[in-house]
């Protein structure tokens, strides 16, 4: 016997479409203006021979990759569940983060790679190009950022927002690195910057994966204490142990649950049920609930089981 909680109301299911429809159009906005100065700040880093502005460049394109895939992840999360995937497609915006972060430490490769080169053998550079273009490329970077922001915070939002500020590093460097330049002539600056600009990045991108990866490994939430959820289970009026009590992440703010409760009486299953779900919602934000109930047996005590007094 399954109880399963599927208790949310029209208008917060609508009100939920709407929210993941704003959030696609917040991300292809910020497509458009990645897109748009990428091609125009590659060029100006070729032409002016810095590092800084051409990995910024590279950086910029593959956040025009890592949005469009960010924007395409949140469309197929608004897909209804199917016969073929009966929890909708939610978790494409966690395989859009998995595949940003990567994608991310590739890139923070070739940048050490590139910078190591020409820290040996330092070319020429024309500083003003580079600081006013990455001046303009920050502005865009800035206000790609504010408009992430404010949307809809994401597992596959934050992997995006994590590209667009480090694109807005990049330009900070380019930036520094272009003073430097036109101040001193000293052009091992630019490779050295960009070496410190890739091992910020590296820090955000590493700490992403980790996340995401936990959550594809089906790892109770971070912010859930599995002992507390079992123990709030197992102090209810007619629960005399909790045992498969299973917590994890089905996508971005959507938090699943599964347990086996031993009742005295199979009768006061339907209050039981009911308070465990205002529980479970009240103090620890879980909304997607499934409980079973077993009548009382004499067998022995389950592993991992929690009990009134544990």
């Amino acid at each position: 016997m399954h109880a399963h909680k599927h208790d949310h109301a029209h208008g917060t299911d609508e009100h939920h479409v709407h929210a993941h429809a704003g959030h696609n159009g917040t991300l292809l906005v910020a497509l458009l203006l990645t897109l748009a100065f990428a091609g125009v700040e590659a060029l100006a880093g070729w032409w002016s021979g810095s590092l800084a502005l051409l990995s910024d460049a590279a950086h910029m394109l593959t956040d025009s990759s890592a949005l469009g895939l960010a924007a395409a992840a949140a469309w197929l999360a608004r897909r209804p569940p199917s016969m073929r995937h009966s929890y909708g497609l939610a978790r494409a915006e966690v395989l859009a983060a998995l595949f940003n972060s990567l994608l991310m430490l590739v890139l923070i490769g070739f940048i050490v790679r590139e910078a190591l080169e020409r820290i040996g053998a330092p070319r020429d550079i024309a500083g003003n190009t580079v600081i006013g273009v990455a001046v303009i490329g920050l502005l865009i970077n800035l206000s790609v950022a504010w408009i992430l922001h404010r949307g809809e915070q994401t597992l596959n939002s934050r992997a995006a927002l994590l590209h667009v500020l480090g694109d807005a590093l990049g330009s900070v460097a380019a930036i520094s690195a272009g003073l430097v330049i036109v101040i001193t002539g000293w052009t091992p600056i630019d490779p050295l910057l960009s070496l410190f600009v890739a091992a910020l990045i590296g820090v955000s991108a590493l700490g992403l994966l980790r996340e995401v990866v936990h959550v594809l490994m089906e790892g109770v939430p971070l912010n859930v204490r599995l002992d507390a959820v079992g123990r709030d289970l197992a102090v209810l009026d007619g629960v005399l142990r909790v045992h498969d009590l299973h917590v994890w992440t089905l996508s971005s703010g959507t938090i699943a649950l599964s347990a086996h409760l031993k009742i005295r009486n199979l009768a006061d299953w339907p209050g039981i049920l009911d308070a465990a779900r205002q529980t479970m919602d009240a103090r620890h934000g879980i909304r997607h609930v499934t409980l079973q109930p077993e009548a009382l047996t004499a067998e022995p005590l389950v592993r991992g089981h929690y009990s009134p007094h544990s």
